[in-house]
């Protein structure tokens, strides 16, 4: 069993902490490492070490710390396979979703090595007469990444570190406790790569530790990822400190789909969108809304496809769905379950006595399908965050648009049909921040951000595209008058220089 430590100063350092978190194998159930949870004096001296490096790495041109970064990039190609094994094993998604994982975190280090495009100032010459301004990108200083279990790569190593680090920042990330693996190894890439020592520091640590984060002078703001609950908290008190904050929280997804929608394509969409990562993402599916006509057909296709995805252990590449993270969540899948079967909702596919012949001691959690969810059950309303599809059923577009934008989430929505009239009105009308069109995760490539909306999302600024840059940047103005040969002796200045 491994003894995670954690990253500051370009070295691995074991903490002197008295409690841990379990790092599990959710394939077979095994202990494999303890992360720890480092005590309050190790926190603000990793804190320290961001804070000593910033103004060196800040003067680095942006161009040498982008070609930083494009190492990194082809050491996350070149540690492909590596990487996988690593994601797959401490968290359990199948092999091509831990695989994608790493991808993602490649595809956010080349959205930064844009860096020099998105961070060029705009200018006027004679903004006033005789007088020229320019605006400025400029880095800020310490930030704090605050990532969840579900993407061990993509969240701290692909939305957070890369932006914030080309923009001339240094950063602090804190992993989820369970799932710190893989983020770990990729620290040793940044080091191979020739990052400099303190841009890139990475902690486990728990709650109490956590809210130094928050309030350290020396933290600048905080890109956080979790649940709404511990959003409240984290938003609250980093504000409060005086902090930028972006905050990306639960969801529930819907999809509409109405009775001119391909059916055979949307219900393989739809299976894809609702059991891929075994729902352990905040861009799953797990809510449906069918047209009435349709609606057992549709069911029908999806329970059929869904039965036969093949459940096992992560790493094995025939795996088409693998394990939750734990066995504390796959229990409180279970308990949504039988809490969505006590509020009446119908129980089509259950998941729950799956058994995999070999690994009987892995989270296994079977594809399931409650149909006829009504709008007053809570299993259809809250984020269950496992392999569980909900079932509404409407009688028109108008509708389904309308309960799909009653839901306090607003992450993601999608529509499935054939028809432009009713894709326009949806993308148009839907409180969803990121809008599928026969599309049924629509997450948008690292170029665009990352959007949510209402209570899936607190902040001014959302994650990726030109908003992650905005995010990990302040302007500055820098406006400039040269005295010609009469002004030079002139001692009358405009109570408005230069600004009329």
């Amino acid at each position: 069993m491994e003894l995670v430590k954690y990253f500051t100063n370009n070295t691995f350092r074991e903490s002197a902490a008295a409690d841990f978190y379990e790092v599990f194998n959710p394939s077979t159930g095994e202990l494999i490492a303890k992360s720890p949870k480092i005590t309050l004096d190790e926190v603000r001296e990793v804190i320290s070490n961001a804070e000593k490096a910033y103004k060196g790495w800040r003067d680095v041109p942006v161009l040498k710390r982008i070609q930083i970064l494009y190492k990194v990039r082809d050491l996350l190609i070149e540690h492909m396979d590596e990487l996988t094994e690593i994601c797959a094993r401490e968290h359990g998604k199948c092999w091509d979703e831990a695989k994608g994982d790493i991808l993602k975190a490649k595809e956010g280090t080349e959205v930064a090595c844009n860096l020099p495009v998105l961070m060029q100032g705009n200018s006027i010459m004679d903004a006033s007469s005789g007088y020229d301004t320019v605006t400025y990108r400029e880095s800020l200083g310490v930030f704090a990444g605050m990532a969840p279990f579900n993407f061990p790569a993509m969240i701290p190593m692909g939305w957070m570190a890369p932006m914030c680090i080309a923009c001339g920042n240094t950063i602090v990330l804190k992993l989820a406790g369970a799932t710190p693996l893989t983020s770990l190894r990729i620290c040793e890439l940044y080091k191979e790569a020739g990052l400099p020592d303190g841009v890139l520091n990475v902690i486990t640590c728990d709650r109490t530790v956590n809210r130094e984060l928050l309030t350290n002078t020396a933290v600048k703001g905080v890109s956080f990822v979790g649940s709404t609950a511990v959003r409240k908290y984290v938003y609250k008190t980093a504000a409060e400190a005086g902090k930028r904050v972006e905050a990306l929280c639960e969801a529930k997804n819907h999809a509409l789909i109405l009775e001119d929608a391909a059916i055979d394509r949307t219900a393989a969409g739809i299976v894809n969108a609702a059991y891929g990562c075994a729902g352990e993402r905040c861009m799953a599916l797990p809510v449906i809304v069918a047209q009435e006509s349709i609606a057992d057909e549709l069911v029908a296709k999806i329970k059929n496809i869904a039965s036969n995805l093949k459940i096992g252990p992560a790493y094995d590449k025939s795996t088409s769905l693998g394990p939750v993270y734990s066995a504390q969540h796959r229990q409180s899948v279970i308990d949504w379950i039988e809490k969505g079967i006590k509020e009446g909702a119908q129980l089509v596919l259950d998941g729950r006595g799956v058994k995999v012949k070999g690994y009987e001691n892995g989270f296994y959690l079977g594809p399931t399908i409650l149909d006829k969810v009504t709008p007053e059950m809570t299993v259809g309303t809250f984020e269950i965050f496992g392999p569980v599809l909900c079932v509404k059923r409407v009688k028109s577009f108008e509708e389904g648009l309308s309960l799909i934008n009653s839901s306090p989430f607003a992450n993601g929505s999608v529509i499935y049909t054939q028809s432009g009239y009713y894709a326009r009105e949806f993308a148009r009308n839907t409180h969803g921040g990121m809008v599928g069109i026969n599309v049924g995760i629509p997450v948008p490539v690292g170029i665009f951000p990352f959007c949510g909306h209402k209570d899936s999302f607190f902040g001014d600024l959302h994650t990726l595209g030109k908003d992650g840059f905005r995010f990990f940047t302040e302007t500055k103005s820098v406006t400039t008058h040269w005295f010609d040969e009469h002004e030079m002796k002139s001692t009358k200045v405009s109570t408005w220089d230069g600004t009329i």
